[in-house]
């Protein structure tokens, strides 16, 4: 379990199944979720795909229409991180003994300071010359806030969203095997099964990973023949928030950034690279008096992921890293420049500013 609080007892959740199952003005429906990963086609004219694609779901009402998940799904900059410079500092980088930040629990106000001098990471200080140096390893960067009763929940339901939430984010971001390319199956597990389309998506995603169909937008995930990860810390940066939703739901709110930093997969092989990924994921647990639902599981409502030095035009299920023979045989993209390190806007307003360019290029990685 992550943080948070008690967890609830399973007969509890049960208890809400059979309450809802008794209901007498009207029984629970299942969720709507149209998991439409790509809504805008590939441009026929030119045979070149969108560096930026935004996908917009199709909604779909039950009933009354009192439950509509939209799913937009945005690949955002898939970046090539520019070359920080060959300055090798004999003194200082890695923590040099800086304070870790305190935890986000708000938006920042602007992005963070410039490092100094462009310091090149090493196997020993993977993070050096980048602000990921001061920020959590692995879950810890994540603010997970206080719980209080939400919604068709208690204080200690919330508790235990939040913390199952936070699992989640372990699962698809954190986990050894996953970032390996093993299937999430705990992290599959915590989403409604009753979200037909979500589920047949992610079952076609990780069966034959393709442009329409493509795990990157939920998992992070390497393929250990091209490149490994080095050492055993995975910095992160964000916050989890929530409010009531639909029907009295609890709708929660995850904006992580994660940074990777990797080898190529050769023996002897030293020089870092850094893959950094933003999430943002909204996820309704429901009341199971309201939706067809499995207790400790919630529903997907949107997703939208920003990849720096990914792979432009990615479309393997795995990111692929370039490393600097790669960029500079490939040029630093044609598109809008963005800090990929820069929390102080939301994912939209991001996108927005990007346009609709091929590859963007990071000002720093």
């Amino acid at each position: 379990m992550g943080k948070g609080g008690a967890s609830i007892p399973d007969e509890e959740w049960e208890r809400f199944l059979r309450e809802a199952e008794a209901g007498t003005s009207g029984a629970p429906e299942e969720p709507s979720a149209r998991a439409r990963m790509v809504a805008r086609r590939l441009r026929t004219e030119s045979g070149r795909p969108q560096g930026w694609r935004t996908y917009q779901p199709a909604r779909r009402r039950r009933g009354a229409g009192w439950y509509v998940v939209g799913l937009l799904v945005a690949v955002g900059l898939l970046a090539v991180a520019l070359d920080p410079g060959r300055v090798v500092g004999w003194f200082g980088g890695g923590d040099g003994g800086k304070a870790p930040l305190a935890a986000e629990s708000d938006r920042p106000s602007g992005p963070p300071a410039d490092q100094g001098p462009a310091q090149l990471p090493t196997i020993e200080e993977p993070f050096r010359g980048s602000p990921a140096d001061q920020w959590g390893n692995g879950a810890e960067g994540v603010h997970l806030p206080e719980a209080r009763p939400t919604g068709w929940m208690s204080r200690e339901q919330v508790a235990q969203a939040l913390a199952r939430t936070q699992e989640f984010l372990t699962g698809t971001n954190l986990n050894p095997g996953v970032l390996r390319g093993e299937r999430p199956g705990n992290a599959i597990a915590l989403i409604n099964p009753h979200q037909r389309d979500v589920q047949d998506y992610l079952a076609a995603a990780l069966r034959a990973p393709s442009r329409q169909s493509d795990p990157l937008l939920l998992f992070s995930r390497f393929t250990t023949t091209k490149v490994r990860l080095v050492g055993n810390v995975i910095k992160s940066r964000g916050r989890i928030t929530y409010r009531e939703g639909e029907r009295g739901a609890v709708e929660v709110t995850a904006d992580v950034t994660y940074v990777y930093p990797v080898v190529r997969a050769a023996a002897g092989s030293d020089e870092v690279a850094r893959t950094i990924v933003r999430r943002e994921i909204v996820m309704s647990w429901d009341n199971p008096a309201k939706v067809v639902t499995e207790p400790g599981t919630f529903s997907l409502v949107s997703y939208k992921v920003d990849t720096t030095n990914g792979g432009c035009d990615n479309s393997t299920g795995y990111f692929t890293p370039e490393f600097r023979a790669e960029r500079a045989a490939t040029g630093s993209g044609d598109g809008h420049e963005v800090d990929p390190y820069d929390r102080s806007k939301p994912m939209d307003t991001r996108m927005r500013e990007a346009g609709e360019g091929e590859c963007g290029t990071a000002t720093r990685s």
